[in-house]
């Protein structure tokens, strides 16, 4: 039993050696906004913004203001009212009377077979006149020239997508600890830097910025193909890849931001929806992705209290590099690298929220998002 032990801290500490320094030198090779030349007026097409807003009125309208703000010479945007209950209606009202590159759509119906966020981009496109298309949340913050570099950006890359990662405003302990560690998940499962390696599988996309050429969204088939994804904003990016496009990851620093959620309790309701539709609504695959985090993230630990010799020897390897991974994480999240020290902990809620989110779908028989109920088996068949 002691050589088991052994080899398995051993195997877990030169996973995480190799992950880390892999996964640094990945993320560091990633386009920054802010090392992109705005593109000049002659080199600027049409882009037309998109953005799906459902009660949403406590944040939208800071961040429409921003949308509207931006130092492009011709692009437009395009808000849809999703069956709000709040006053997201009115504000985007008052928003339109005043600009007139911003269209506003009003819907009260939900089609069957569609989910709500899927389908109100659908319609929005429809009213769509940019040769290139951003998809963005109601929440999201832009600076003024986010338009200017991300076009710059593919033009010079020759890139037919763009997954721009937005800069995460967090607040106190547990927020700091969930989302860094979330953070660090979505590096290693996602692996950003080789998205745009035409012969790697890894593909990418983000809710709060996608800038895609409108021939090829046309092509991957629009959100008609999406119409029943919970996951919708990552599919569209697995589409793109799938089709043969060339597709692109680059780091926004702080000129895409935005405030998640409010709370680290609204962090679990938020990642209750999400977590069981990315592992495809497979119980298995969740139960070994929880063993895994517990595995890698909270053994090390463990083993360095309760084991000696060369096995602690070796999770004391696995756990310190484990966190200066995730403090190098929290570190360009602009936190503390002191949280690096939470990584056990922030396992231990990943862990809890994977489970959570498996047992209430599988109970509730389906998943409910913008007040409306979406059967399991509905959504199962939906899945790009």
């Amino acid at each position: 039993m002691h050589y088991f032990w052994t080899g398995l801290l051993g195997l877990v500490a030169l996973t995480w050696v190799i992950t880390s320094v892999r996964a640094v030198r990945g993320m560091s090779s990633l386009p920054r906004l802010s090392q992109v030349n705005p593109a000049p007026d002659d080199d600027c097409p049409t882009v037309s913004i998109l953005v799906a807003a459902r009660d949403e009125a406590e944040k939208l309208p800071a961040a429409l203001a921003t949308l509207l703000a931006q130092n492009y010479p011709r692009y437009e945007v395009i808000a849809v009212n999703d069956r709000s209950n709040d006053p997201t209606g009115q504000i985007l009202d008052e928003f339109a009377r005043t600009h007139k590159n911003l269209k506003v759509i009003h819907l009260t119906e939900l089609p069957p077979g569609w989910l709500g966020k899927p389908h109100a981009l659908t319609t929005a496109f429809k009213q769509a006149t940019g040769d290139w298309l951003v998809f963005t949340d109601a929440d999201v913050h832009f600076a003024p020239d986010v338009l200017r570099r991300t076009v710059a950006l593919v033009q010079e890359r020759h890139w037919d997508h763009l997954t721009a990662m937005a800069f995460i405003e967090l607040k106190g302990f547990w927020e700091k600890t969930v989302v860094t560690f979330f953070a660090l998940g979505f590096i290693l499962s996602l692996e950003p830097w080789q998205v745009s390696n035409p012969r790697s599988r890894h593909y990418m996309g983000m809710g709060a910025f996608q800038l895609l050429r409108r021939s090829t969204y046309e092509a991957v088939g629009t959100h008609r193909r999406l119409a029943m994804d919970v996951v919708d904003d990552v599919k569209l990016g697995k589409l793109v890849k799938q089709a043969g496009f060339r597709s692109g990851v680059a780091l926004s620093e702080e000129r895409i931001r935005l405030r998640w959620q409010d709370g680290v309790g609204n962090i679990i309701r938020g990642l209750t929806k999400n977590s069981f539709a990315f592992h495809g609504y497979n119980p298995g695959v969740t139960l070994f992705l929880v063993v895994a985090v517990l595995a890698l993230h909270v053994l090390p630990l463990v083993a360095v209290v309760f084991t000696s010799g060369l096995t602690r020897a070796l999770a004391v390897v696995g756990t310190l590099t484990v966190m200066l991974f995730h403090a190098h994480t929290a570190y360009h999240s602009r936190v503390s690298p002191l949280y690096g020290l939470t990584n056990p902990l922030g396992a231990v809620l990943t862990g809890y929220i994977m489970l959570r989110s498996m047992v209430v779908t599988l109970w509730r028989g389906g998943v409910v998002w913008r007040d409306t109920f979406y059967p399991l088996e509905d959504l199962r068949k939906g899945m790009v």
